[in-house]
C-alpha cells in the first residue's frame, strides 16, 4: 500500500493535553513550589469557569501561609513581564492551555 501522507497530517494536527502541572519556571523552594503547585491544582478545578475566584483562592492562601504581598494570574492566552521578590515566582500550565503565575513583591 501506498503512504499518501495523510497518517503524518493527522498526528501533526494531534492537540497535546497535559492532564498535569507543567510547570514552565520557577525559582522556589522546592517545598514552597509544591504547596503552590497543590493549592493551583485544587483552585483551577473547583473554579474551572471562573479564573478571578481561582486566582483569588491561591492569593488568599498564598498571603496566609507565606506572608502577603501575593500576585496571582490565571488564564488562557496572555503574555506577563513582572518584577518580583528572588526565589517567589511560579509559572505553570494546567489542563492543557489554563496558565498560572503566582509571584510575591514588596
Amino acid at each position: 500500500m501506498a503512504d499518501d501522507g495523510s497518517a503524518k497530517e493527522n498526528e501533526g494536527d494531534k492537540k497535546i493535553v497535559h492532564t498535569y502541572p507543567l510547570v514552565k519556571h520557577s525559582d522556589m523552594i522546592e517545598e514552597m513550589k509544591t504547596d503552590c503547585i497543590e493549592l493551583s491544582i485544587t483552585a483551577c478545578e473547583k473554579f474551572a469557569a471562573n479564573y478571578e475566584m481561582a486566582a483569588k483562592t491561591i492569593k488568599d492562601a498564598m498571603d496566609k501561609k507565606f506572608g502577603t504581598f501575593w500576585h496571582v494570574i490565571v488564564g488562557e492566552g496572555f503574555g506577563f513581564e513582572v518584577s518580583y521578590e528572588t526565589k517567589n515566582l511560579l509559572y505553570l500550565f494546567f489542563g492543557g492551555n489554563l496558565a498560572v503565575v503566582i509571584w510575591k513583591c514588596s
